[in-house]
């Protein structure tokens, strides 16, 4: 048995995604062993990292102000920027496929961060993700004209898929208003890959080939 410190640190650590038990020990005996200014510096940019990044009122996406107060409903730099083109949204599970697809630098629409993706285990992951606020966007954004769901070729992924058709069918059909065109990646990403890992010659074409 561990110390109750121990093991408190050990239990937050196991919440990480993809952190069991054992890995979560390990992080906080590295952690134990840390000069006293190195532990500060991880703690301090904790507290950094919850003061200063805020999260776009569009997308979702994480970022840090130019301003030390940011205003609420404040838009990222990719939001805010009038270069990109409106008539795009591009759905992503996560933060890190936004980072993917802009390292490729051939997407210039604007994105929506769902927050996860549908497992056909998991019916609670549906309460999860942020269907509620992307129709609203939808609703309020009569530029956006196509709509590309950009999600790994994995079973969860084709299940979000099929979720977010079913869910978008009155905007794609013309029912709610103008009839808005829904893509998907084409060719180029291997089945169970992930956006996250790809090289950005396989998404740059994963992206040009959508379907």
């Amino acid at each position: 048995m561990y110390s109750p410190s121990i093991q408190k640190l050990i239990n937050l650590f196991s919440k990480f995604p993809t952190v069991g038990p054992r890995t979560a020990a390990r992080f906080v005996f590295y952690l134990m062993g840390l000069k006293k200014e190195e532990a500060d510096e991880i703690i301090n940019s904790i507290s950094d990292l919850k003061k200063n990044v805020k999260v776009c009122s569009f997308c979702f996406n994480p970022f840090e102000p130019s301003v030390a107060l940011a205003k609420e409903g404040e838009l990222c730099s990719i939001c805010s920027n009038p270069t990109r083109d409106k008539s795009l949204l591009c759905i992503i599970a996560n933060e890190v496929d936004l980072t993917a697809i802009e390292k490729t630098m051939k997407y210039r629409g604007l994105y929506f961060i769902l927050g996860g993706t549908v497992s056909a285990l998991r019916k609670t992951d549906m309460e999860k993700l942020k269907t509620k606020e992307l129709e609203a966007r939808l609703k309020n954004n009569q530029e956006i004209k196509e709509i590309i769901l950009a999600f790994n070729p994995t079973p969860d992924g084709e299940a979000t898929i099929l979720y977010l058709e079913r869910l978008l069918k009155p905007w794609t059909s013309g029912e709610l208003a103008e009839p808005k065109k829904i893509t998907r990646l084409g060719r180029g990403l291997p089945v169970g890959g992930e956006l996250e890992y790809a090289d950005e010659e396989t998404l740059s074409s994963a992206l040009e080939s959508r379907r």
